[in-house]
């Protein structure tokens, strides 16, 4: 049984392609999800199958897998939101309960002759909510499962066994309809969720002591985004994923007519195709592990882009199945090897209260470049051809190499993103509430002349994580009597954000702080205010909660909050 003793332990060992399998946690839920995949791929080919039987418009037939993707782009952050504020692991149950019994439904529905084109389309746009929930809690997860050192391994797991599902699904889905019908392939999807539902309801993940009040779903997305927008490695990363995922999808997207236009095959030709770029897959995955050993982040995306490259353009001028089948396992290796590493890069350059939304967000990045690239490359292929649609795709990759030269990405390995748990909530003179506020907090620096440009310097740094982990307002000030007298002031919306705030910094932060205080003259700390907001009109506004209160004589000064 998987119980409390099932956290993850910390690995000295030199980390394998297969090892995180060694985590019973990870391993159980890895088996589950691949088999969830399995049968996601399984109703896929029945849905699409169904539409061309109730409906003869194309429209309709490529609406098919728009509904699935839809609600990931659409639902991501707020999924991430949820993810981070509460219980990942209930996340997941519920989403995975929701998808069952929506696939219930849509079998019942199938089985007995009632689906319309639209209801159809419901139920795969309602099975795609499920899986914009489900995604960010599984990924974010996974830190849960094993410890740092085996994260890159355990996501390039992931990346291979959807890889494996995907290699499998559509063939194995195609066999499903053609014996038994559409309905059938429903009902096998409904009954593949149980197995990761089983998983997850045994698992028992070490509790956290209790923490703050969780933010509500609108300040939880504002900051992840802020979060993101303030942290340069991140930044890179989206960047980076959305331009390679704009130009890899062609691979996909354009394999159905590489398969009857170029190599002037039919079904099996295209079967014979996806299970050669699933294999490269498999493959990059497995290899991951060793590249990691003697290559960073920047080379394994840089090397990934250039095989795709290549891949793509001999898939373009080969005519001869055998030598596209190999284009194809390079381009599937590439596939992984970059989506694994961006992913791994987004999960170790944010801290754990924050994960899951940063990952919603690159997820975001990614699959809109994805679903970008699947449109302008269906429109080339068809005004220009399915070889020049891939010759541009090759261009644009060599567009994602050639920004590894500006925007590089990070080695995480190194960087310590624990609490640093230094910070403890002060006592106040006048009484205080969570809610209490606009806050306004000022800290005040002696700084010898000499000092100054490193000083600003440091200050820069501590700006960005300043307002990345929710301050507000942030300035820096130089007194004009006293030009060794530098003051950082910034404001929070309440008490509670204050204390939201501090919390947030990481052991990664300290260093800023800790040069601060070494360029601080004399053998005190620096001098700290916390100071409250007070209106002074004595006209309360109805509108404002507590205005009637402020705007009363203050008689005793401890009444203030």
């Amino acid at each position: 049984m998987i119980g409390p003793s099932s956290a993850p332990q910390k690995d000295d060992s030199p980390p394998t392609a297969l090892g995180p399998l060694g985590h019973p946690v990870f391993r159980a839920v890895w088996l589950a999800s691949m088999a969830s995949n399995l049968g996601g791929l399984i109703q896929s080919v029945g849905a699409s199958w169904m539409m061309t039987s109730i409906t003869s418009s194309a429209h309709m037939v490529a609406l098919v897998q728009a509904s699935v993707t839809l609600p990931i782009m659409l639902l991501s952050l707020v999924a991430g939101a949820a993810a981070d504020g509460g219980d990942r692991r209930m996340v997941m149950i519920w989403a995975q309960i929701f998808m069952l019994l929506t696939s219930v439904v849509l079998t019942i529905s199938a089985w007995f002759g009632l689906i319309t084109p639209w209801l159809l389309l419901s139920f795969t746009f309602l099975i795609g909510c499920g899986m914009a929930f489900n995604g960010p809690a599984w990924q974010a997860s996974v830190g849960d499962m094993v410890p740092r050192s085996a994260l890159p391994g355990a996501v390039a797991l992931n990346s291979m066994g959807f890889n494996l599902a995907r290699s499998l699904g559509p063939a194995l889905g195609g066999a499903i309809v053609a014996a038994f019908g559409v309905a059938a392939a429903f009902a096998i999807n409904a009954v593949s969720y149980l197995g990761l539902i089983i998983v997850l309801m045994r698992w028992r993940p070490e509790k956290q002591p209790p923490g703050l009040p969780r933010e509500p779903l609108g300040m939880a997305m504002a900051s992840g985004i802020r979060y993101v927008a303030m942290s340069p490695s991140i930044r890179v990363v989206l960047l980076r994923s959305a331009v390679f995922g704009f130009s890899a999808i062609s691979a996909m997207a354009l394999m159905p007519l590489v398969a009857r236009d170029l190599v002037a095959g039919g079904p099996l030709t295209y079967g014979l195709l996806l299970g050669a770029f699933g294999v490269g897959a498999v493959a990059g995955a497995l290899g991951s592990a060793r590249l990691r050993q003697f290559m960073n982040n920047e080379i394994i995306v840089r090397s990934a882009s250039i095989g795709f490259l290549a891949a793509c353009v001999v898939t373009g001028v080969s005519s001869h199945l055998v030598l596209t089948m190999v284009a194809l396992l390079l381009a599937g290796a590439g596939w992984v090897l970059a989506l694994a590493t961006f992913n791994v890069t987004v999960q170790m350059s944010a801290p754990r209260w924050v994960v899951a939304r940063s990952l919603s967000l690159y997820q975001m990045a990614a699959f809109g470049g994805m679903a970008l690239g699947s449109w302008i490359w269906g429109l080339i292929a068809g005004d220009y051809g399915v070889a020049i649609a891939l010759y541009v795709a090759a261009f644009v990759q060599l567009i994602c190499v050639l920004l590894g030269f500006w925007l590089r990405l990070p080695d995480t390995l190194d960087i310590n993103l624990d609490p640093l748990r230094r910070w403890k909530e002060p006592e106040t003179a006048v009484r205080i509430e969570p809610r209490s506020g606009p806050v306004v907090v000022s800290i005040e620096f002696l700084i010898r002349e000499t000092d100054i440009p490193e000083f600003l310097r440091i200050m820069t740094e501590r700006r960005r994580v300043r307002l990345r982990d929710g301050a507000r307002d942030w300035t820096l000030l130089r007194d004009l009597a006293n030009p060794e007298l530098w003051i950082e002031r910034y404001r929070s919306p309440t008490w509670l954000d204050y204390v939201r705030h501090n919390s947030r910094m990481t052991q990664a932060d300290a260093s800023i702080t800790d040069r601060l205080y070494a360029l601080h003259l004399g053998p005190e700390r620096p001098l700290v205010h916390r100071m409250i907001e007070r209106q002074t009109t004595s006209f309360p506004d109805s509108r404002v909660p507590g205005a009637r209160e402020l705007a009363e004589p203050l008689t005793d000064p401890n009444r203030w909050s």
